[in-house]
């Protein structure tokens, strides 16, 4: 088993097992609120991409396709070696597992759940987007690739 896989099945298996909770022990659209003016746990559902963008009435059947060709290329890369050093192995762990997450979540539900919500205390500002654990991941591995490209391609000449 690839070192990478390590990692993306866990946290496959925490989105998936996190939301199948909330689908278990709240109603749809359920809130209970953790932390007053912070944080609060919801059960909602989108057919959209993360934080519920992109939302429309073939959107979920799209994020599939897409779900799919994403990992295709993403594996292919992988198998090219693109992604030869562990930051950019644990960016594509925590990617995979985070579009595996929520494609799992519209092939068996037609929606993705999410429920992570948090709020800005008493500003007048509209709540953030609820999400999840494979939204938490694909935006991680989004932040990782920035670093990644960052990163200088030479690797160091080892001393005589």
């Amino acid at each position: 088993m690839k070192p990478w896989l390590l990692l993306t099945l866990p946290l496959y298996l925490l989105d998936q097992g996190t939301k199948w909770l909330i689908s278990h022990h709240f109603a749809l659209n359920e809130s209970r609120t953790i932390a007053p003016n912070l944080f609060d746990l919801v059960y909602f559902t989108n057919t959209g991409a993360a934080f519920s963008i992109f939302t429309s009435a073939n959107s979920n059947r799209f994020f599939i396709i897409v779900s799919f060709l994403t990992l295709a290329a993403l594996f292919i890369a992988y198998a090219r070696g693109a992604f030869p050093d562990k930051l950019g192995r644990v960016a594509l762990a925590l990617l995979v597992s985070g579009i595996l997450g929520n494609l799992t979540d519209r092939i068996l539900h037609g929606h993705v759940i999410d429920f992570l919500l948090f709020r800005f205390g008493t500003l007048p500002i509209p709540p953030w987007p609820a999400f999840n654990v494979a939204d938490s991941c694909i935006c991680t591995a989004a932040g990782l690739f920035v670093l990644y490209s960052f990163k200088d391609g030479k690797k160091p000449v080892p001393a005589p």
